[in-house]
C-alpha cells in the first residue's frame, strides 16, 4: 500500500521523534554538522532509524534537515550536498520494513529570497534540486519540508519537488502563539499556510517544533479547521529549559499522549515528535494508537 493510500485509510499514522537530540547522545557536538554523521558515524544514524521503527513509527525522516547546499556551505561541505543526502536516505532505507516509509527531511535554507534576501528564486530552486536528487537517489518514499517559517521558500520547495518527482510531499511550518493568535516568524497564519501549501501541490499540511503539546493541540485545531489536506502534528516535548548547563525537554510520554488524544480527536491524520521526543515517547504514542484506532 502506498503512503497516500495509508493516509486515506482509517487510523492515524505515526512519524518518528527527535533527530538532533538523539544524535547529540551519540557524539554530535554543539554547533556540529549532523549530516556529516551520515558518512562518518553511520551506525548512529542507523540506530536512530531502527529505534524509531522498532518503537512503532510508520515512517521516519532522514538525517538531512540541514542538508541544503546553503546550510552545508557554513561547514565547508557544500560540495558534499548530494553525497550527504544520498547517504542519509540510504541509511534509513537500509532498516525500513517493507510496509513502512522513509521521508527525506529538508529544513530551512537559512536564506531569504530576493528582494528580502540575497538569493534568487532560481538559485534557491537549484539548491533544492541538489538536495532532493540526492534523497531520491538514496531511495526516499517522500519529501518533507519542515520547520519552515517563510511561505515563499516553502512554496518554492514544494513546486521544485513536484517538477522532478511524483512522490508525496509534506509542508510543515512553525507557528508561535501571540496576543493575536498563531503566526510564523514571518507573519503567516495557519489559514494562509494551509491554503498556500495546498495550492503549491503538497499532499499534507503540517506543523512541527516551537511548542509543547498543550499549545500544539490548540494550534492543531485551528490548522485542521482550515486545511483541505490531511494534517500532521509534531510537537516538541515541551519548551527547552536549561538545567545545570544542559538543555532539557520535560514533557513525559504520558503527558504528551493526553494532549495528542485531543489532536487526534480534532482530526489529525499523522502524529509524531519533534525536539526532545525519544523512543519512549514514540512507543507510548504507538500503544495509544493501537488501543484507539
Amino acid at each position: 500500500m502506498s503512503f497516500i493510500d495509508r493516509i486515506n485509510s482509517p487510523g492515524t499514522l505515526l512519524s518518528d521523534g527527535a533527530t538532533g537530540t538523539f544524535l547529540q547522545t551519540r557524539g554530535l557536538e554543539p554547533g556540529g554538522c549532523p549530516e556529516l554523521m551520515n558518512v562518518e558515524k553511520e551506525d548512529a544514524v542507523i540506530e536512530m532509524a531502527q529505534g524509531y521503527f522498532d518503537s512503532g513509527s510508520d515512517f521516519v525522516l532522514t538525517n538531512t534537515f540541514g542538508g541544503s547546499p546553503f546550510m552545508l556551505k557554513k561547514y565547508g561541505y557544500e560540495k558534499k550536498t548530494h553525497e550527504f543526502n544520498k547517504a542519509g536516505a540510504e541509511l534509513a532505507k537500509s532498516v525500513c520494513p517493507k510496509d513502512k516509509f522513509v521521508f527525506g527531511s529538508i529544513g530551512p535554507t537559512g536564506e531569504f529570497i530576493k528582494p528580502l534576501g540575497n538569493v534568487s528564486e532560481d538559485e534557491m530552486s537549484d539548491g533544492f534540486k541538489r538536495q532532493i536528487n540526492g534523497l531520491l537517489e538514496g531511495g526516499v518514499d517522500g519529501i518533507i519540508f519542515e520547520t519552515q517559517m517563510a511561505i515563499e521558500e516553502l512554496v518554492l520547495g514544494i513546486k521544485t519537488t513536484k517538477s522532478i518527482t511524483n512522490l508525496p510531499i509534506i509542508g510543515s511550518m512553525v507557528f508561535d502563539k501571540g496576543p493575536r493568535g498563531f503566526f510564523t516568524m514571518m507573519g503567516v497564519t495557519p489559514e494562509q499556510a494551509s491554503a498556500e501549501i495546498y495550492n503549491a501541490g503538497a499532499d499534507i499540511v503540517a506543523t512541527n517544533c516551537g511548542n509543547g503539546s498543550e499549545i500544539m493541540s490548540e494550534l492543531s485545531k485551528e490548522l485542521i479547521s482550515h486545511s483541505k489536506l490531511p494534517v500532521m502534528i509534531q510537537s516538541n516535548a515541551g519548551i527547552p529549559k536549561i538545567v545545570k548547563g544542559k538543555v532539557i525537554y520535560d514533557e513525559k510520554p504520558d503527558f504528551m499522549t493526553k494532549n495528542y488524544k485531543k489532536i487526534i480527536d480534532y482530526g489529525a491524520s499523522i502524529i509524531g515528535g519533534c525536539c526532545g521526543t525519544t523512543f519512549e515517547h514514540i512507543k507510548r504514542f504507538r500503544k495509544f494508537l493501537n488501543e484507539n484506532d
